[in-house]
């Protein structure tokens, strides 16, 4: 990409769009098409065509999207899939049709089977059932990343996906309704800290294991393949590391400094037992990660403090 390109960033408001429009604006990109989801509605087919066809974006990072935790899976299964579906569909078939030269799709670990061998590899993509919890939201996926591979094989797009594994960091979605569980952590250990509370109650048994990216990491990644990258085939993107849900618990508990007990509720449920990337394509590609799981931590909870809670407090 020249520093003058034209790239639109579909979600530059979220976590991982917020975090690639900094990365960009750090590289020396200062040509970025950026439209909030009031100005741009993405399950709109009629608003995206007549967006690509007034600005003619040359590079596209297509990260916008539904996300949430398990409980917001499991309560809003059906806009998990439309919504993920039709933003998509449209952002991709639209790019194609008015001539960008590459987009970039953003995937999740969520859409390899629930007992893949471990560590995950890209080839073992549909070679089992998925996790019932968000099998819609997983689904989708699947469909963006088939359809990258399609667009490529018949047109000669040049579509390439990305499987990042679990995301935080600034800009996190901390609402216990919808939020992962590393967010969801640090909001209810700080509410407990400042409540005197003695415990804090955690969904499921705390022994499935994860892995965390910081979202920063994520984006350096994402400029990285982007400019190095032009094949077909997914790329994990991760760290390779996990621990388990315990173990993050006691970690950030201690960030935050929270004292009480951390308690467990079995009847809730965990997910996938455990879900950890194979990133050795990417490590061979020349790329990995520089922000440590505790650092990453620190900072996002400094940023929770400064910018979450200040805002909910106005």
């Amino acid at each position: 990409m020249e520093k003058a390109s034209a790239i639109y960033v579909a979600g530059h408001g979220g976590l991982v769009g917020s975090a690639l429009v900094r990365r960009l604006r750090q590289a020396g990109f200062a040509n970025l098409v950026l439209r909030s989801r009031t100005e741009l509605d993405l399950t709109d087919q009629t608003a995206v065509e007549q967006f690509f066809e007034a600005e003619r974006p040359e590079y596209v990072f297509l990260a916008a999207a539904r996300v949430g935790g398990i409980q917001a899976n499991r309560t809003r299964p059906a806009e998990f899939i439309y919504e993920n579906l039709a933003i998509q569909t449209h952002v991709i078939h639209a790019a194609w049709r008015h001539g960008v030269r590459k987009l970039l799709f953003l995937g999740s670990s969520c859409i390899y089977p629930k007992h893949a061998p471990q560590p995950i590899r890209e080839e073992y993509l549909l070679s089992g059932p998925l996790e019932p919890t968000n099998q819609p939201y997983a689904v989708a996926k699947i469909a963006g990343l088939e359809m990258c591979r399609a667009y490529r094989r018949q047109y000669g797009f040049n579509a390439i996906s990305l499987m990042p594994t679990n995301l935080y960091g600034p800009g996190d979605n901390f609402d216990l309704e919808t939020s992962h569980v590393l967010p969801a952590m640090i909001r209810k250990f700080h509410e407990a800290k400042l409540a005197a509370a003695p415990r804090v109650v955690l969904w499921g048994t705390g022994n499935p294991r994860r892995e965390f990216l910081h979202v920063d990491d994520l984006a350096d990644a994402a400029l990285f393949l982007m400019e190095r990258y032009d094949g077909e085939d997914p790329i994990n993107v991760g760290t390779g590391e996990d621990l388990t849900i315990r173990e993050l618990a006691e970690m950030v508990r201690s960030v935050v400094g929270y004292e009480g007990e951390i308690a467990f509720d079995p009847a809730m449920p965990d997910g996938a037992p455990r879900k950890l990337l194979d990133v050795s394509r990417l490590h061979a590609l020349g790329w990995r990660h520089r922000i440590g799981l505790r650092e990453g931590i620190e900072q996002t909870y400094r940023w929770f403090c400064e910018s979450w809670v200040a805002a909910a407090v106005r």
